[in-house]
């Protein structure tokens, strides 16, 4: 299950991935400037093997409070880490940094001002509302105030079927301080991975532009100012350290997205859950099962971040257009 919600003024938001039940988690950080919560769990050698859900939020360090939104409705209906009488959600967060893309940040303290509450944790509790086996794209959730090096960015989601049985998805709040395309140009990197014209179908040009190479950022970036935060799911049965070697791998998906990719003023970090709804087989290779999900896991990432950016619409106030507007005509 997964939920969103966002605030048009704020100009961020919240996603939240609602497994049914506990699921295994990992994680792995690759950019310079990350913002979580909860990420020790994530090692292999960490106590608690399963969490009970997973946050991806903007706000930047004032957003990780989405995770208490979410802890409250778990709590509430029972569900969490069973320990000396108690039960205590367990929710690993991580944050994106979008204050500065021309929304209302009224809710931040200053001096002087008593400041509203911090809007977060109720926007994650009305993602996890909402929550419903199937997501939207674009500007929704955590990617509703998110932009890249030259356009605004957004939220994506994508599959890939596995041969052996069961499924992998790829979601992710696109807020790279790189770029996503080649040059000034529309195609978009990830290109070679596209199914049926879901970002625009234009592969890649009959010949690479001269400043695809070139680092397209963000104008003067500071650390924490940017991140691509995701999610990697699968309903196959891993242990920990599978889903630790799953996060590390799936980075090549960013890498193969958006140039540059993991830098010092990224926050790049990638969680992965895998549910268990589907046993791998008796005497099944685990390296090769592994090899193909490590595979499924990058071009999906890929797809994701393409259509995320592809699919995000235009609103007052933005600091950057979004690509339907920059290329569709072109």
């Amino acid at each position: 299950m997964i939920g969103h919600a966002d605030d048009p003024r704020l100009k961020s938001g919240v996603t939240v991935i609602l497994p049914e039940a506990p699921a295994v988690m990992s994680a792995h950080i690759a950019g310079g400037a990350p913002g979580g919560r909860e990420l020790g769990l994530a090692e292999p050698q960490a106590s608690v093997g399963a969490v009970n859900a997973v946050v991806l939020a903007g706000g930047s360090a004032f957003g990780l409070s989405a995770a208490d939104g979410v802890m409250s409705f778990l709590a509430e209906r029972g569900r969490g880490f069973a320990v000396a009488g108690f039960r205590v959600p367990i929710v690993p967060a991580a944050i994106l940094f979008d204050l500065a893309n021309g929304g209302d940040k009224a809710f931040l303290p200053a001096p002087g001002r008593k400041a509203p509450p911090n809007p977060y944790p109720a926007l994650a509790y009305e993602a996890c509302e909402s929550a419903a086996p199937a997501t939207g794209l674009g500007t929704l959730g955590a990617g509703a105030g998110a932009t890249t090096a030259n356009l605004k960015g957004g939220f994506g989601f994508a599959s890939e079927p596995l041969a052996g049985g069961g499924i992998l998805a790829a979601f992710v709040a696109v807020n790279a301080v790189g770029a996503v395309t080649l040059g000034a140009g529309p195609h978009f990197r990830a290109a070679p991975f596209e199914r049926d014209g879901e970002f625009g179908g234009l592969g890649f040009p009959a010949m690479i532009p001269p400043d695809a190479a070139r680092a397209l950022t963000k104008l003067d970036p500071a650390p924490g100012a940017n991140t691509t935060i995701a999610v990697i799911a699968t309903d196959l049965a891993l242990t920990k350290a599978e889903a630790k070697r799953l996060a590390i791998v799936a980075h090549d998906g960013l890498a193969l997205a958006i140039w540059p990719a993991h830098t010092p003023y990224d926050g790049d970090t990638i969680f992965t859950l895998a549910t268990g709804e589907v046993a791998v087989r008796a005497g099944a290779d685990r390296l090769a099962m592994m090899t193909e999900l490590s595979a499924a896991a990058v071009r999906a990432l890929a797809r994701a971040v393409a259509r995320g950016v592809y699919a995000a619409s235009p609103a007052k106030g933005d600091a950057l257009p979004t690509w339907k507007c920059r290329f569709a005509k072109a």
